[in-house]
């Protein structure tokens, strides 16, 4: 029994030196995997190895004591470190090492599995991190790649910009500069008082040096200095103009006329020439207008103020109001937020075009009784910007240009505030936003007889019924490139040119021009899509002893439309690049005639038509075979690149 428990104590006391051993070396494996790995080993194998054994001889049993196995562990000393059991650690290269836990029971297949498991799921856990981490830092490199990318696109652009700026304005004042040379050359040809200069000097020279005089043998000194004496000297002088006004000598002065255009000027100049009738000061940098910039020239008829740089506030309102002869007024090309007030009552025609006008008040035109022509195209007008009794003064308007503005209905104001609706007769609201037009909007104003609505965006199931059908002074309608798929119903009864280019119109309805009278002469209806289909028998119905001009080009069509052979004062007809193949003997002219018909031209081009098989009895109507164009036309090959 002693000898037993004194071989159990032993297995003990080596187990658990064995483990404090290990337990060590984990500790120092541990602290040195923290510190940087300079060196990897070699993976090592897990060995076990068991415990010594303890040979004891034959002594006597004792039951009441042990002293014999301390005796012989206490003499014995300490086992060699080569026979204690070791768990050796075991190194990998993608995977830190970890601790076994050890108890006192045995290693089983069991739970070096579970142990083996455990470690699997680490390093599947680790992976999957690192992808995370690499994934994330490769998004971010990407995107810091994407925002440096387009920050250097957006700095190139700019620097594009800035050269293109640079040329352009190079190429601009190169340009200005040719220009005012050639300006001046031929206002030296035409005028031949520059050359007097010389004259001048050399009366100078017979009185004496003066102080101010340049150097002498430096010639273009003297001129130059001669010349800026003359322009900018406040005396008096007999052979200067005393109203030149500080012009550079590249204006054309005469009697009547001041032509200063492209000069420079950065202020109106002080003029005095009564008798004065027209002046030009177009494309200067003229910002302001004073009170008293007209003293000098009160009998001014015609004022050019265009492309300059006014102001609503740099124009005073008084500027204008003692012009009492002055007719016409150009300020296109400014910068006016406002209509100007004060302008006389003799004004005939005024053009705001291209300026900044946001609205038109009721006290705008006041006065102007004898206005005939009001351009007011290339601003921001609105339709809610417009006063009602904006237009009330505008008795005798016969030509009103609104183009080119923000409108999208026709402006309410309008129609009410023409008073004397007997002078109005044409109105142009060509490239705007307008979307409708109703059946009221009209009504007032029965003395037009045309009216531009093309660049808009109506639709023929927007047009009122009502709209225009009795006004019977209109005779020209132009809708052309707006969003129209049929020819509207309702046109005016006394309308002569319709204009629907560039529609998407695939159809003409039947008796569509039947009510008119005399009849419709110029009908354009090219860049369409009407085809085969789209023309109907009684589609010209009504204009037959009244068309003029027929243009069906740049369609669909696959053959020649009937009823043209009923035209007998037809005297233009285009059919060209159509898809028609061929032309019968009576679609063009009406056996009836006997070869008296009134075509002038024919134009059958870029079709699919063989000439060779076309009659001449086809064209038996018209004056002259020359004026007849058949080629070229769409062969086979040329047919597939043309789809």
């Amino acid at each position: 029994m002693r000898w037993t428990l004194a071989l159990v104590l032993v297995l003990v006391l080596v187990q658990s030196e064995a483990k404090d051993k290990v337990r060590k070396r984990g500790k120092k494996r541990q602290d040195e995997d923290i510190k940087p790995k300079e060196k990897r080993h070699k993976p090592l194998k897990l060995r076990l190895v068991p415990a010594p054994r303890v040979l004891i001889g034959p002594e006597p049993l004792q039951s009441d004591s042990i002293g014999p196995f301390s005796q012989d562990m206490a003499t014995s000393g300490p086992e060699p470190e080569d026979r204690i059991p070791e768990l050796l650690k075991t190194e990998t290269d993608s995977q830190d090492y970890v601790e076994p836990e050890f108890s006192d029971q045995s290693f089983t297949n069991d739970v070096v599995e579970k142990w083996e498991q455990q470690q699997k799921k680490k390093e599947e856990s680790r992976r999957r991190n690192k992808r995370r981490r690499d994934k994330q830092k490769k998004r971010e490199e990407q995107q810091a790649l994407r925002i440096q990318v387009k920050n250097e696109q957006k700095k190139w652009k700019q620097l594009e910009a800035e050269i293109r700026r640079q040329e352009e304005t190079k190429l601009r004042r190169q340009e200005e500069a040719e220009l005012r040379k050639g300006e001046e050359e031929v206002q030296v040809w035409l005028r031949g008082d520059v050359f007097e200069i010389q004259n001048k000097d050399e009366k100078m020279e017979s009185q004496g040096p003066t102080d101010e005089r340049p150097a002498e043998g430096d010639m273009d000194a003297i001129t130059v200095h001669k010349e800026l004496q003359e322009v900018f000297d406040p005396s008096p002088d007999p052979d200067l103009d005393p109203g030149r006004g500080g012009l550079p000598q590249g204006c054309d002065i005469s009697d009547v006329t001041v032509s200063c255009e492209n000069a420079n000027l950065l202020h109106f100049p002080p003029l005095s020439i009564p008798e004065l009738k027209s002046l030009s000061l177009e494309g200067n940098n003229i910002s302001s207008v004073p009170a008293g910039a007209f003293n000098g020239i009160p009998n001014l008829e015609w004022i050019n103020l265009k492309k300059n740089r006014l102001t609503s506030a740099g124009i005073h309102p008084l500027a204008f109001t003692r012009l009492k002869f002055l007719t016409r007024l150009y300020l296109d090309g400014n910068l006016l937020e406002v209509v100007p007030s004060g302008f006389p009552q003799t004004l005939q025609e005024l053009k705001i075009n291209e300026n900044h006008l946001q609205g038109i008040q009721e006290s705008s035109f006041k006065g102007l009784n004898s206005l005939v022509t009001l351009e007011l195209e290339g601003n921001r007008l609105s339709e809610g910007g417009v006063a009602h009794g904006a237009f009330r003064d505008l008795k005798e308007l016969f030509y009103l240009r609104l183009g080119r503005n923000l409108f999208r209905a026709v402006p309410q104001g309008l129609p009410p505030s023409l008073q004397v609706r007997q002078s109005l007769q044409e109105l142009y609201l060509e490239h705007n936003l307008i979307e409708e037009i109703s059946d009221t909007i009209f009504n007032q104003t029965q003395s037009l007889t045309l009216i531009s609505l093309r660049n808009n965006r109506l639709e023929e199931n927007r047009i009122g019924p009502h709209a225009w059908i009795h006004h019977r002074s209109l005779e020209s309608l132009d809708l052309s490139h707006n969003e129209l798929h049929l020819v509207p119903s309702f046109l005016p009864q006394a309308l002569v040119h319709l204009v629907l280019v560039g529609n998407h119109i695939e159809r003409i309805p039947g008796y569509v021009f039947a009510h008119m009278s005399p009849g419709l002469e110029y009908l354009y209806l090219s860049y369409n899509k009407l085809d085969g289909e789209g023309v109907e028998p009684e589609s010209f119905l009504g204009t037959y002893q009244s068309m003029v001009e027929l243009c069906l080009d740049h369609n669909n069509l696959l053959n020649v439309p009937s009823g043209i052979n009923e035209m007998i004062n037809l005297h233009f007809l285009r059919l060209n690049d159509n898809k028609i193949r061929t032309v019968p003997d009576h679609s063009l002219c009406d056996p009836g005639l006997n070869g008296e018909g009134s075509l002038v031209a024919v134009r059958l081009d870029n079709n699919f038509i063989n000439p060779e098989t076309v009659s001449p009895s086809a064209f038996s109507c018209v004056r002259a075979s020359s004026s007849v164009v058949l080629k070229p036309q769409y062969t086979a090959k040329r047919s597939l690149r043309h789809k």
